[in-house]
């Protein structure tokens, strides 16, 4: 069948199109599921949720780390993936300016403005990485064309700004807005990535299906021209386009496991599937683009994707071995959705650069903490096996947890998923494993039960070295200090922080990097206020 640079481009693009719709659909989905299994009725369990039944002494000390490591630790990453970016677009430019028409010889002066094109896709690239707004993202983006337009002025001999700039929106314009449907959503980031592979498979089985169907009508055998009697040609058409799908299911449901399974065996992580999926797009456009006179050979664009594997593989090795990184417990008000996530992008983003990350999973974070494993778990029907329904489903579930750094050194959320009858037991198993705790009381009353007694277990916790808790104007402090009446002294820290900006940000950071004690508490001076 021949498949010429238009029909790929077709493909891919109703494929990206067809991940950022099952995105949405699959975000919703899930979120109801998790409702009807939180709520589940379950047998009454009677194991008590306060028995802390670990000792301080099961679990090693973390390693000291300080808000600056963790600056440092950002620096350190952003370095990584502007310096693999440099590498891949100088490698495309040198690429395209080898294999292109009528290409003058590959000198430094020639591949440098060139390269500095192919550079764009570090910006949303940075932008997912620190969860920056799609405006902020164009921005940025709009800064970068300019610089681009100034220098490619500035290197042409015969000085064509309109030419300039039609030149930039056909290298930018066409994959940004693929980037955009695939990446720059909550949902489209965390599900439309691991998608858009089965569904490209899908795609093309359609479209094999419609081929074939075209060189069916060349034969005209006698049961196809009696087809349209029994269907309307339109409903033949899709008949011939779904059909292949009974073919490529299973394959397709097998490479949707494989994903699975190959992000909790770390040979992907959530930030390089994100950084492959804006590098991919903008290298296929410039693969398909070549195609037009080398055909299949225009692949060779690709190439600089193999630099990503290779480079984490060096950075993991290079990773020091490190004692065990301290572990945050995050706890918040639920049905608070927009200050939770705005809390997860300002804060806990930027403490998973040097510290592993523990919660109770709930409907208002599904478009941050949902992976690979989630979503394929839930699409083989799979996710009530993920509950927590008594107390001692608590080991098993906490036997699962990822707690070793991904290649670029980022750590990974780990969640409890728990129905209403478990949370508790869930709750105190997390506390015994975390040093730190963040809790989001902004909104915060007295009929929050819920909350009240997390304060309860966290005043009693023997090994937990500080509690942050966020609260605001409507926070009611006076019933949030007599359930945590009983700490130990400095335990709590109170934070007014209506809203997380950047010198909030930095302020719960700071106090959030605080060693854990073995038994008694540590005294940090901070006030309880």
């Amino acid at each position: 069948m021949d498949y010429s640079t238009g029909k790929l481009s077709f493909i891919f693009i109703v494929a990206v199109a067809l991940s950022f719709a099952a995105a949405g659909w699959i975000a919703r989905r899930y979120r109801a599921s998790m409702r009807s299994l939180m709520s589940a009725p379950v047998a009454a369990t009677a194991t008590s949720p306060l028995a802390w039944a670990m000792r301080a002494g099961e679990i090693p000390p973390p390693a000291p780390v300080s808000s600056n490591d963790n600056r440092h630790a950002g620096r350190r990453l952003v370095l990584l993936l502007v310096a693999l970016s440099c590498l891949m677009a100088f490698t495309s430019a040198a690429l395209q300016l080898h294999f292109s028409v009528h290409a003058p010889a590959v000198t430094f002066k020639r591949l440098l403005p060139l390269a500095l094109v192919h550079l764009w896709p570090v910006i949303p690239a940075l932008g997912l990485m620190w969860r920056w707004s799609r405006w902020r993202v164009l921005g940025a983006l709009l800064c970068w064309c300019v610089l681009c337009f100034v220098v490619l002025l500035w290197r042409s001999i015969e000085p064509r700004p309109a030419e300039l700039v039609v030149y930039l929106a056909s290298e930018i314009g066409a994959p940004l807005v693929l980037v955009a449907l695939l990446c720059l959503g909550d949902a489209t980031r965390a599900i439309a990535p691991w998608l858009l592979p089965p569904i490209i498979g899908l795609v093309w089985a359609s479209i094999a299906g419609i081929d074939a169907l075209g060189l069916l009508v060349q034969r005209r055998p006698s049961w196809l021209m009696a087809l349209p009697d029994w269907l309307r040609p339109e409903m033949t058409m899709l008949l011939f386009a779904l059909l292949p799908w009974l073919l490529a299911w299973w394959p397709l449901r097998w490479l949707g496991r494989w994903l699975g399974r190959a992000y909790a065996a770390k040979q992907f992580s959530e930030l390089m599937v994100l950084f492959m999926a804006v590098w991919g797009i903008s290298l296929l456009s410039q693969a398909l683009s070549l195609a037009s006179h080398l055909g299949p050979g225009g692949a060779v664009m690709l190439l600089p994707l193999a630099w990503i594997p290779l480079v984490m593989a060096l950075n993991r090795r290079l990773q020091r071995n490190r004692e065990r990184p301290p572990t945050l417990l995050v706890l918040r008000v639920f049905q608070h959705d927009a200050r939770v996530q705005a809390l997860f992008d300002h804060v806990i983003e930027r403490w998973r650069l040097t510290g592993n990350t523990l919660l109770i999973a709930g409907t208002d974070l599904v478009e941050r903490t949902l992976d690979a494993g989630d979503i394929f778990t839930f699409l083989d029907g799979q996710l009530p096996a993920r509950f927590i329904r008594h107390a001692g489903d608590v080991a098993r579930r906490l036997a699962e947890f990822d707690l070793a750094p991904d290649a670029e050194g980022r750590y990974r959320i780990n969640e409890c998923y728990a129905n209403d009858h478990a949370w508790q037991a869930a709750l105190v198993a997390l506390v015994q494993r975390s040093d730190v705790v963040l809790m989001d009381l902004r909104g915060f009353q007295a009929r929050h039960a819920g909350c009240r007694y997390e304060l309860g277990v966290l005043a009693q916790a023997p090994r937990i070295a500080r509690v942050v808790v966020l609260t605001d104007g409507q926070t009611d402090q006076p019933a949030a200090l007599a359930a945590a009446a009983g700490a130990p002294p400095g335990r709590f820290v109170w934070l007014d922080t209506a809203h997380v900006g950047r010198a909030e940000r930095r302020k719960v950071l700071d106090h959030l990097f605080v060693a854990a004690p073995h038994s008694e508490p540590r005294t940090t001076g901070a006030a309880l206020r």
